[in-house]
């Protein structure tokens, strides 16, 4: 297991010295140790050094959420319902790339290929059927991904779902695609159906440290992963997951541990308050992650804002910056 760093507050951080005197700190995996072909290692050093942040760092614009949650995501900012809103902040706030469907992609992507970065993800599916046999079929294809020039893939794995038969079949297929191509590989890993419900639910650490050890024995290079809540249905999961005592960032740093020689991406899921989300970044990062996946918790908000948080995000990064190994 490697080894924390321990890092000493930061000046401006005195107040909380009192209560945390130091910031432990875990290292995220080389690129060297993802046993990655020359392609796939090529286009993921791209998106962690040549965009974004840089350092080996990555900072995700996603836009997917109009095949999976319907046009009423964009109801708070009206602006963001024209993609040109997202690939515009992806590129001025310089994020390490944009996440989207193969139609957004083909209306928008031409006016940013080289400055923008681009994941496809090449499965989904509406929010408009019931979650409890979640299963999202084929939108596009890695060659799609490989003609617009794309750096990476993404699919979603619902992990535990009844529907994981035909799942894990899909991806098997994708992730054969993938290494043929060079292509490297993001696993949305996300819990669903009606047996993770009964066990804890789809928030619990137990969903998600298993949708997190799920998508590394699957062939994984990165997986996105959301951050477990508590709530009194953890007694529902399996044991020991029933007992543990661990706070947010002990139970997040076991999720990245699950995840192993995949680099970690942590979503950001519904908006929130601008210090509860830096502080979930930097709290993710000291985790070992790699980067964030943020979406709404940007685009809903206004363009000044949205361009001033994403500096501040780029402030923070720059502060895990590692060199390539």
């Amino acid at each position: 297991m490697a080894e924390p760093i321990a890092h000493p507050p930061r000046p401006h951080a005195a107040a909380k010295a009192t209560k945390e005197a130091v910031r432990t700190r875990y290292p995220r995996p080389k690129l060297s140790e993802l046993g990655l072909s020359p392609g796939k290692r090529a286009r993921l050093k791209r998106l962690l050094y040549d965009h974004g942040p840089g350092g080996g760092t990555m900072l995700v614009l996603p836009i997917d959420q109009g095949l999976e949650h319907g046009p009423i995501d964009f109801l708070v900012n009206p602006d963001a319902q024209d993609p040109d809103y997202q690939f515009r902040l992806a590129r001025d706030g310089r994020f390490s790339a944009i996440a989207l469907h193969i139609g957004l992609a083909r209306k928008h992507f031409h006016e940013y290929a080289g400055d923008v970065p681009l994941i496809l993800k090449l499965n989904g599916k509406t929010g408009i059927p019931s979650d409890a046999q979640a299963f999202s079929p084929l939108t596009g294809t890695v060659e799609d991904a490989v003609r617009l020039g794309a750096d990476a893939v993404g699919y979603t794995v619902y992990v535990g779902s009844p529907a994981q038969d035909r799942d894990l079949a899909q991806f098997s297929q994708v992730r054969a695609e993938a290494d043929r191509f060079g292509m490297p590989l993001i696993v949305w890993a996300y819990p669903r159906g009606e047996a993770v419900a009964k066990k804890g639910g789809r928030e619990s650490l137990y969903a998600i440290d298993y949708a997190a050890r799920v998508a590394l024995e699957l062939g994984a290079d990165v997986v996105k992963v959301n951050y477990p809540v508590r709530s009194e249905k953890d007694a529902e999961s399996p044991p020991p997951y029933n007992t543990l005592s661990l706070d947010a960032e002990e139970a997040f740093r076991k999720v990245v541990m699950s995840a192993g020689r995949a680099l970690v991406l942590v979503s950001g899921g519904e908006k929130v308050g601008d210090q509860d989300l830096l502080r979930k970044v930097r709290t993710s990062l000291d985790a070992g992650a790699t980067g964030i996946i943020f979406g709404r918790n940007l685009w809903q908000r206004p363009w000044t804002e949205a361009l001033s948080l994403t500096r501040e995000l780029h402030a923070i990064f720059r502060e895990y910056a590692q060199p390539v190994a």
